[in-house]
């Protein structure tokens, strides 16, 4: 698995993935981190702000000769994620808006030397056509429509999305507890939806960000 968002920290891990081992730090090249769609699990949450769009998570997006960016790596087992080369269904579940690919990456613990490519399961933008090919209109209505979202992946550069600011934070602190590599990547090599705004930028702006606790319920899930 390659974890660029919640699954930065170990613990935030460990929460979908109790089997996990091996958590470690990598690089996806070729790949942009962003900030670009809604996510309705905040919704549902109580953690999204529609009035100023304070609603987006994260996503890669293939991004040719981009350095892309710092992520972690770890292995789980192979029941709850695949089948017969595809997604399982209980993973589709758990990721349910996103294309879920194999992405070359590289191990920052232990280079590897030789030429072989080192592939691992990421979740990267997919469009509302191929969500509503996999899961219909109905549960559209209920995780998007019903809370005023009329698009999960067509919002454009210029419409204003921002960082859901509780996740927002649970992801700098989680990156920031993975060491000095991990957190300036996640500061420099992340963007706002206009794919220009770095969150190092984001947060100069919007410093109160940091100071967004999530519910009591939701501290240990959204605390880093």
């Amino acid at each position: 698995i390659l974890g660029f968002g919640s699954l930065l920290s170990e613990r935030s891990s460990r929460m979908t993935f109790p089997d996990l081992r091996n958590f470690r730090l990598g690089r996806v090249p070729n790949h942009r981190r962003v900030f670009a769609h809604p996510a309705s699990i905040f919704f549902q949450r109580g953690i999204a702000n529609m009035e100023t769009k304070e609603f987006s998570s994260l996503s890669a997006e293939s991004a040719p000769d981009f350095p892309g960016f710092v992520c972690t790596i770890f292995e789980v087992p192979n029941k709850d994620m695949m089948e017969d080369g595809v997604p399982s269904k209980a993973f589709l579940e758990r990721e349910e808006e996103f294309n879920i690919v194999q992405a070359p990456f590289e191990d920052l613990n232990s280079p590897n030397d030789d030429d072989e490519t080192m592939t691992g399961i990421l979740c990267t933008r997919a469009s509302d056509e191929i969500y509503f090919q996999r899961w219909g209109q109905e549960r559209f209505d209920n995780h998007y429509s019903k809370y005023g979202v009329s698009t999960i992946w067509g919002w454009e550069p210029d419409s204003g999305l921002k960082p859901c600011a509780t996740y927002l934070r649970h992801c700098v602190l989680a990156a920031k507890s993975m060491g000095d590599e991990c957190y300036n990547s996640f500061l420099d090599e992340t963007f706002l939806v206009d794919r220009q705004t770095t969150i190092r930028e984001y947060l100069e702006s919007n410093p109160q960000i940091m100071d967004t606790l999530p519910p009591p319920e939701l501290a240990e899930r959204y605390g880093g």
